[in-house]
């Protein structure tokens, strides 16, 4: 049977008020005293109950995290480097799924707020203007999304160098002889998929290549499929995608169809999710560190939340690192345009 709080008031010598006040109001009790019924409490296994230290301090010591697409092996990543750092800190979790879908994140919000202290939104697709109202409803960080330069309420923020990330793809396609390539885009309703066809874009022209958009298309193995015949006609010699689910559903369409990749069309993708080395051929793509990202959200939730102080020592944005897999390989046969 488990410890009740009358337990380790009798084995402390103290009032069972005293117990329940050294762990929701621990500036009314004495330190030694909160000390030994802390050690106490450890000793006999008990645990204060979180609804009841809810309704007593207005906190419910929870953490609210949502996803746009929890079937997106990006995301689970994320999420397992929260839930590990959160649970570090003493902090359960409550999680959303938006589907892919903004017009649900805001409703999404508004529910998870109103049963924790804080919030973690991963890649959120919403409008500036509601991530904004969302910031009211309680203290958030960003992962994967950041506020205009020129918001009056900058949101603290988990970012990828994904400006960096291109840039090496592209200057790896280059000294592989490539010199029309393609990017398959996600949606325009991500952040991070604006940002990486913004890099695309700069990284050619920088590098002296034709830079062809191939266009727009859902973030899944459907979408990547999608894209395959587009990436034909676009008479291009190699592509980067926006996601390595993407570039996934890419390549199997391009196998049905009797393309041999490398050989007539090299593919990097983006974010090097446990699958990209078990493609055939393993994909070359830019590794972005996921586990890590979710961890960094959490101590700055946790900083927020404690007062505990400042910026900690990870850099902004994180830093990406190109993988080189068998997905690539020099200009072998010139693309038909």
């Amino acid at each position: 049977m488990p410890a009740t709080i009358r337990d380790v008031a009798a084995r402390a010598g103290v009032s069972a008020a005293t117990v329940s006040r050294a762990f929701t109001r621990p500036e009314k009790v004495d330190g030694a005293t909160r000390q030994r019924v802390l050690a106490l409490a450890e000793q006999l296994g008990y645990e204060p109950s979180s609804a009841a230290r809810s309704l007593k301090t207005g906190r419910t010591g929870a953490l609210g995290i949502m996803v746009p697409d929890l079937s997106n092996p990006f995301f689970p990543d994320v999420v397992r480097g929260m839930q590990h750092r959160a649970r570090d800190h003493g902090y359960p979790v409550l999680l959303a799924d938006s589907g892919e879908d903004p017009a649900a994140e805001l409703a999404l919000v508004r529910t998870l707020a109103r049963n924790v202290d804080a919030l973690v939104l991963c890649s959120p697709r919403m409008p500036d203007a509601e991530l904004a109202e969302a910031a009211l409803l309680r203290p958030l960080v960003l992962v994967n999304r950041t506020t205009p330069v020129t918001s009056p309420d900058l949101l603290p923020s988990v970012t990828i160098d994904n400006v960096g990330g291109v840039q090496q793809a592209v200057r790896h396609l280059r000294a592989l002889g490539h010199r029309r390539v393609g990017f398959v885009s996600g949606t325009a309703t991500s952040r991070s998929a604006q940002d990486r066809l913004q890099a695309f874009t700069g990284s050619t022209l920088t590098e002296g290549m034709e830079g062809v958009v191939i266009g727009s298309y859902q973030p899944t193995v459907e979408g990547g499929a999608a894209a395959a015949d587009d990436a034909l006609l676009a008479g291009v010699s190699a592509v980067v995608v926006y996601n390595d689910v993407m570039a996934a559903g890419l390549m199997g369409r391009l196998t049905r169809l009797g393309v041999v990749v490398p050989d007539r069309l090299s593919i990097v993708g983006f974010d090097d999710i446990a699958l990209a080395a078990l493609l055939t051929p393993a994909l070359t793509t830019v590794h972005i560190p996921l586990e890590r990202a979710g961890a960094v959200a959490v101590d700055r939730v946790h900083a927020y939340l404690t007062g505990s102080g400042g910026e900690d020592d990870e850099p902004a944005p994180l830093p990406t690192e190109l993988v080189v897999r068998a997905s690539t390989a020099a200009v072998r046969v010139p693309p038909n345009r």
